[in-house]
């Protein structure tokens, strides 16, 4: 486990569902994978209960309150129904996230700035009830401004854009995207924000932002249950956090 000047992993375990759902049937189950990354050395366990139920369900999130140890990030968009929920089962944090019907995964930050005043009277119960309130938003100080102006204790920088762009070889991109994303992580952390990042993350592309002082926590998912497939669950968190480590430069942990 993370001390409080480490970095810590949080694993994404929706598409441990999205493979669940494509039978319809239990298995595999996600909070099976949320027990193993946990032995594996994950310092959290991140879900996030879509309005269509595309992958985490309901029962999943009930189930994840029953059975965890590990904190959870419970991602959500901002609409009445998942806050009653988030609300019902008072998570560790929850993280507010932009999200459309039509979208494959998650495209961009949440446009704090535009939405100022609805989002600040959205959050207030949910702080008010003991949940971490987290932003999900691109490397824009407009946006983390906002952020920090409505009362978020945490900002997670969108690593989508970096991340494309190492996969796509082009360098200008990932140059670019870097260096806000280094710039942002600072400046949020200079306002008392807690600044965490995900979304795309994979093992070629983390070692920069691990590297970061700022950031107190990346989220990654996806490529982790890509990568379980050829690897085991349970190993690919383990490499995932030895490049974690490295990047930050802490030494290196081990499982369980």
């Amino acid at each position: 486990m993370a001390s409080e000047n480490d970095l810590r992993l949080g694993v994404n375990i929706d598409h441990v569902a999205t493979v669940r759902n494509a039978r319809g049937g239990a298995y595999p189950d996600p909070i099976r994978a949320a027990k193993l990354a946990e032995e594996a050395g994950a310092d959290g366990i991140t879900a996030h209960l879509r309005e269509d139920r595309r992958h985490i369900s309901d029962d999943d999130i009930e189930r994840l309150m029953d059975s965890l140890t590990l904190p959870l990030n419970f991602e959500m968009a901002a609409t009445e129904e998942m806050r009653e929920i988030a609300l019902r089962h008072k998570p560790h944090a929850v993280c507010i996230v932009p999200e459309k019907r039509e979208e494959r995964t998650t495209e961009g930050g949440l446009e704090v700035a535009r939405e100022e005043n609805r989002l600040a009277h959205y959050i207030a119960p949910l702080r008010d009830a003991g949940c971490r309130v987290s932003i999900f938003i691109a490397a824009d100080p407009r946006q983390i401004d906002a952020a920090n102006r409505i009362g978020a204790e945490v900002i997670e920088l969108h690593t989508g854009a970096y991340c494309d762009a190492i996969a796509e070889g082009d360098v200008e991109t990932r140059d670019r995207e870097y260096q806000a994303l280094r710039e942002m992580a600072a400046y949020g952390a200079s306002l008392g924000l807690e600044v965490h990042a995900g979304h795309g993350l994979t093992f070629d592309s983390v070692g920069p932002i691990a590297a970061f002082p700022e950031v107190k926590e990346l989220n990654i998912g996806h490529f982790l249950i890509g990568e379980s497939i050829f690897l085991g669950l349970s190993d690919a968190i383990v490499e995932m956090r030895r490049l974690m480590d490295e990047a930050r430069g802490a030494p290196l942990r081990t499982a369980g």
